[in-house]
C-alpha cells in the first residue's frame, strides 16, 4: 500500500508540474493583457500584475478605457468585428467539412459502386500533395470568380470535404449495425434518409470529436484568410492579430493591447473544449453501455 501511495503521489506530482508547464504561457499572456502598457518591461519578472486593469480588453473590443498609450498605432483594429468574422467564418467552413464528409464516408462505407475502393485509395493518397502548393490555383481562381474579401472565397477551397475526416467517419459507419439500414431500406426509405435519419445520429460522439478538431483548426487557420480575407468586414482574428502587431513596424508592439486580443481568440475554443469535450465523453459511454 505504501508503494502505490508513492507511485500515485508521484503520478499526481508529475501531472501538477507538465500542467504548471502547459499553463504558464497562458498565464503571462493573461497577466500581460491585465497590466498597464507602462509595467509589462518593469513587472517582467512577477508573475502577478502590479495594478490589475480591464481596460486592455476594453480597447481590443473598441470600447471606452482608462489605460493610454505612450505612442498611438496608426489605425485602430475593430477586435470585436474580427471575433464575429472568425465565429462566422468557423461555423460555415465546419459545418460544410462535416456534412460533406459525412455523405463521403456513408458512400465509401455502405454505398456499392464500380471502383469504389480505387477512389477511396486515390482520395486518401491526395492528402501527400502539401496544402501550400494548391495555394496559388486555388487564389487565382477564387480573384477570377470575384470572390476576393468575400466569405464565400475564404472557405470556398476548403468546405466540401477533409481526407482525414471522410477515412474516420468511414470506420465508424462500417462498424455499424446493418440491421437498423436494412430495415429502414424495407420501410422504402432512400439512401440519404438511411443516411440522414440513422446512420448520421448514431455518429454523435465521432462527430462531436471532429467538430472540435475541425473548429480548431478553422479558427488557427491564418494564411489562406490572410490572402483573400484582408478587408475589415471579413478579417478573421487571426489575422486582424498580425495585422495589429505589424502596424508598430520598428517601435515596441502594443503588448498589453494584443495579449488582450489573444486572450479574447482563447476564450471561445476553451468554451468548445469545455462543453463538447463533456458530451464527447458521456456519447461514447453511452454507446459503451448500449
Amino acid at each position: 500500500m505504501q508503494r502505490m501511495s508513492a507511485a500515485r503521489i508521484s503520478g499526481y506530482a508529475a501531472l501538477v508540474v507538465f500542467a504548471f508547464i502547459s499553463l504558464l504561457p497562458v498565464w503571462v499572456t493573461l497577466k500581460t493583457a491585465l497590466s498597464h502598457p507602462q509595467d509589462v518591461f518593469a513587472e517582467a519578472s512577477s508573475l502577478i500584475p502590479h495594478a490589475p486593469t480591464m481596460g486592455n480588453f476594453a480597447r481590443a473590443l473598441g470600447m471606452p478605457s482608462d489605460v493610454t498609450l505612450i505612442s498611438a498605432r496608426s489605425a485602430p483594429i475593430d477586435f470585436a468585428l474580427a471575433l464575429r468574422n472568425s465565429v462566422i467564418y468557423a461555423a460555415i467552413l465546419v459545418t460544410g467539412q462535416l456534412f460533406f464528409s459525412a455523405l463521403a464516408a456513408y458512400a465509401f462505407a455502405r454505398l456499392r459502386f464500380p471502383g469504389r475502393d480505387k477512389l477511396f485509395i486515390a482520395f486518401i493518397a491526395a492528402t501527400m500533395i502539401p496544402s501550400i502548393v494548391l495555394f496559388i490555383p486555388n487564389f487565382v481562381l477564387i480573384r477570377q470568380l470575384g470572390l476576393i474579401n468575400t466569405f464565400a472565397g475564404m472557405v470556398a477551397p476548403n468546405i466540401l470535404m477533409v481526407p482525414f475526416a471522410v477515412f474516420f467517419l468511414r470506420q465508424f459507419f462500417i462498424s455499424s449495425p446493418k440491421e437498423l439500414e436494412e430495415a429502414a431500406r424495407l420501410e422504402g426509405l432512400g439512401h440519404f434518409q438511411i443516411f440522414w435519419h440513422i446512420a448520421l445520429p448514431l455518429q454523435k460522439g465521432p462527430l462531436a470529436t471532429l467538430a472540435i478538431l475541425l473548429s480548431i483548426n478553422a479558427w488557427n487557420d491564418f494564411f489562406w484568410p490572410y490572402l483573400v480575407g484582408r478587408d475589415d468586414s471579413v478579417r478573421p482574428l487571426a489575422v486582424a492579430l498580425a495585422e495589429f502587431q505589424s502596424q508598430t513596424g520598428q517601435g515596441t508592439p502594443d503588448w498589453t493591447g494584443l495579449m488582450a486580443a489573444v486572450m479574447l481568440s482563447i476564450i471561445p475554443i476553451l468554451f468548445l473544449l469545455v462543453f463538447f469535450g463533456r458530451q464527447i465523453v458521456e456519447s461514447l459511454q453511452t454507446s459503451g453501455m448500449k
